[in-house]
């Protein structure tokens, strides 16, 4: 017989992270911990990370399910392709939940050469939002600290601005010694993209994660047909949950690139969803993470590792918060490593 409890924390980040939808100063996750009434101290935990203005789910519907849960065990297994599909930051905790188990509750989820501290994921350097003077600062500490991909956050300071940043990396790099990305997170309106994603052409930047809000179909079909760069699509996978709905998202908007984060997809089987899909219509992707705690973090770059990605993906988050949990993840000069090693300190969750 399955027991089963959920918590919930707030994240504390180590500064504020600023995107073009404001900044974020705090963070609030949920853990599911279960175990079996015969084996209590054998735990499994997963993470429910809902991501306030980029979910559709909301708080209330993260905490209603986590309480039906934990008052049903006995069918989780069967919810994961029923009511849980609309839940994706919930859904995806009980995979993790699940497989824990399944691992003895030692968070080895995907047995693999990075597990083993073997072998490491490629990931790019982030850099947030802020004034100009501390962009500036960020993006040297990202090239100084290894990093050969870096992903600036565009579209709150204003893209003359930006656009001056990029320019002076362009200037000591070349795009054979460092790949730049950026990230939109829909900052820019239709009017303005085609002239934004020139002037990006022009410094040989890598791809814009979704340049115009997510739901702009058309407009989106239109710039990824014409762009004299790669378009990646972020925000508007969200809320597309069913096979038919992918399916109708990539042959519409047909985009370069598609950015995939499992917390707000619904977990490693949506993922895998994308990942196939995306494959068969010729289009690219990566994974990243959605600021989780290590836990979460874990769990999407143990099944990373297992699909060996050649480009550098988005899981260097876990630094950015002072109240992490501890855990063998350690992010340096461009790679996520696993340090088998170092043990998990899951105190704060008994």
């Amino acid at each position: 017989m399955l027991r089963a409890r959920w918590i919930e924390r707030t994240l504390e980040p180590r500064f504020e992270l600023g995107t073009s939808k404001g900044t974020i100063s705090a963070r609030t996750v949920w853990y599911l911990i279960a175990w079996h009434r015969d084996r209590p101290e054998v735990m499994g935990i997963g993470e429910a990370a809902l991501f306030h203005g980029h979910s559709k789910e909301f708080p209330a519907d993260v905490r209603t399910k986590l309480l039906e849960l934990c008052m049903e065990t006995g069918d989780w297994t069967k919810r994961l392709n029923d009511d849980l599909v609309d839940v994706p930051s919930v859904r995806f905790a009980v995979e993790q939940c699940l497989k824990d188990l399944e691992a003895g509750g030692t968070k080895t989820l995907f047995p693999s050469a990075f597990t083993l501290g073997r072998q490491a994921i490629p990931i790019n350097g982030l850099v947030w939002m802020g004034d100009k003077a501390t962009m500036k600062q960020r993006i040297r500490e990202q090239l100084d600290g290894g990093f050969t991909t870096v992903k600036m956050k565009i579209g709150a300071i204003g893209i003359d601005d930006e656009l001056e940043l990029l320019k002076a990396v362009r200037a000591e790099y070349g795009p054979d010694d460092i790949i730049l990305r950026v990230d939109a997170n829909g900052a820019f309106t239709a009017l303005q993209a085609p002239d934004v994603l020139k002037r990006l052409a022009d410094l040989q930047v890598h791809s814009i994660e979704q340049p115009v809000p997510p739901g702009q179909y058309e407009v989106m079909a239109e710039l990824c047909a014409d762009t004299p760069i790669p378009i990646a699509l972020d925000e508007d996978l969200i809320g597309h949950n069913t096979p038919d709905a992918k399916v109708d998202l990539l042959d519409t908007v047909r985009p370069q690139f598609i950015v995939i984060k499992p917390s707000l997809v619904g977990g490693w089987a949506a993922t895998q969803e994308w990942i196939d899909r995306a494959k068969a219509r010729g289009i690219g992707w990566w994974i990243t993470s959605a600021l989780e705690s290590s836990v979460g973090l874990n769990a999407i770059a143990q099944y990373t590792a297992t699909l060996n990605p050649s480009l550098a993906q988005g899981l260097g988050t876990g630094q950015v918060y002072a109240n992490n949990i501890p855990s063998p993840l350690l992010a340096e000069r461009g790679l996520l490593r696993y340090r088998p090693e170092v043990e998990w300190d899951l105190s704060s969750l008994r």
